[in-house]
């Protein structure tokens, strides 16, 4: 019997999540589908069927994505995607991507984005790796500043009521300004942010800061405590910390880094060009280590490629997307419109590839010298490159 994918019924969640828990090392619970289930509909989670078993499955959420130029863009984010092994190389989970591009396609999602535990897996798909994050393990000692003078008046938040009516503006303001970053809606922010997983550490603490009479910067974070002979081995845990200004963000970090009793300051996926690296007298000890962060998909090339932000020279680019045919062409892009052509192409590269210039983690230039594209015309990539410049890295906090 052929495996059929399909969408999930509400009595099917459960189902569908457990393939990805299996390599979790369990079974999804009936808590966890609850607490998903308002951010998770049945319609936007695809169900892998062996006759009634379920094989496979996978997820998207629904939220919209800070792209070059400030438009939010509708997009997929890929969770949860997994095929048990009973099942492993019959095809199953080139159905369940197929089907999921193919209905947010038909949604009018023009992005997806995914972190991908596998790049090798996702890059057959059409994913390509848009941008790098990393990860500090700063021992306390070394978590001096050229200038620590606190800056501001920090206030502990204790109630989940109070959380959600503080932090959201402040988050609000820094993802419209943040290529990379996602929109939250306040089940967003219950089922994900500030839910904390049984056995996953020390209670969660959320802090906010006054900088100038308003609340500018927020982190949260938590203390795993240890000691050894009356010493200190606790390790702060930094899950999250924005703000709105690099004075806020400033204020946000001082407090972190002067918190007492810590032996260490762990964070996780900061941007590449966090201000700690000029900020910090020794940056060396943060032992920061590079990693993927996020993963593109441009599910509709032509709506994804109007919403960037695109200004001059135009080129043309032959986009090659056999896994979604409808981007499979010659793309003119430029002076704020972009249409099909038949006209010669200045670049000729996979939609991977585009994915990983679209929110300007990568260049085009850099695609050239890893051998992932090809340049057609003299200076295509120069001036490719020009067209999707961007100030800044992109960045997503969070690991959804």
């Amino acid at each position: 019997m052929a495996v059929e994918v399909r969408q999930c019924g509400p009595d099917e969640l459960r189902g569908a999540l457990d393939p990805i828990w299996h390599y979790f090392g369990g079974r999804a619970r009936a808590e966890d589908v609850e607490r998903f289930a308002p951010i998770l509909p049945p319609e936007r989670v695809l169900g892998a069927f062996d006759g009634d078993a379920i094989v496979g499955g996978g997820g998207a959420y629904l939220f919209q994505t800070t792209v070059p130029g400030g438009t939010a863009v509708p997009t997929a984010g890929v969770m949860a995607v997994g095929v048990l092994p009973t099942h492993r190389r019959r095809g199953v989970l080139t159905k369940l991507m197929r089907r999921q591009l193919a209905d947010a396609h038909e949604r009018g999602e023009p992005l997806a984005l995914l972190y991908a535990s596998e790049g090798q897996i996702y890059s057959r798909f059409g994913y390509g790796l848009a941008s790098i994050a990393g990860n500090i393990e700063l021992p306390k000692e070394h978590a001096r500043l050229w200038d620590d003078e606190p800056i501001g008046q920090a206030r502990l938040i204790e109630s989940e009521e109070e959380s959600l009516e503080l932090l959201p503006p402040i988050y609000d303001r820094v993802q419209a300004e943040t290529v990379g970053m996602i929109t939250r809606t306040a089940d967003w922010w219950r089922a994900r942010r500030l839910y904390q997983r049984p056995g996953s550490g020390g209670e969660q603490m959320r802090v906010a800061i006054d900088v100038d009479g308003d609340l500018e910067a927020y982190a949260l974070y938590r203390l795993n405590f240890a000691a050894r002979h009356m010493v200190s081995e606790s390790t702060l845990v930094v899950t999250e910390a924005l703000g709105t200004s690099p004075r806020a963000l400033a204020a946000i970090w001082r407090y972190l880094l002067g918190i007492d009793w810590v032996a260490r300051i762990d964070a996780f996926w900061l941007p590449l060009d966090h201000p700690l690296f000029l900020s910090l007298r020794e940056p060396r000890r943060m032992r920061f280590s590079a990693v993927e962060g996020l993963w593109v998909r441009l599910v509709d090339v032509g709506a994804a490629l109007e919403a960037r932000g695109l200004g001059e020279p135009a080129i043309v680019l032959d986009v090659q997307d056999e896994f979604c045919p409808w981007n499979h062409a010659r793309w003119r892009i430029g002076e704020g419109a972009v249409d099909r052509t038949t006209a010669g192409a200045d670049l000729r590269l996979g939609v991977s590839e585009l994915g990983s210039v679209y929110l300007g983690g990568f260049t085009f230039d850099q695609l050239r010298r890893a051998e992932r594209l090809e340049e057609l015309k003299p200076d295509g990539v120069a001036r490719a490159d020009e067209l999707f410049r961007t100030a800044r890295q992109p960045w997503c906090p969070e690991l959804f």
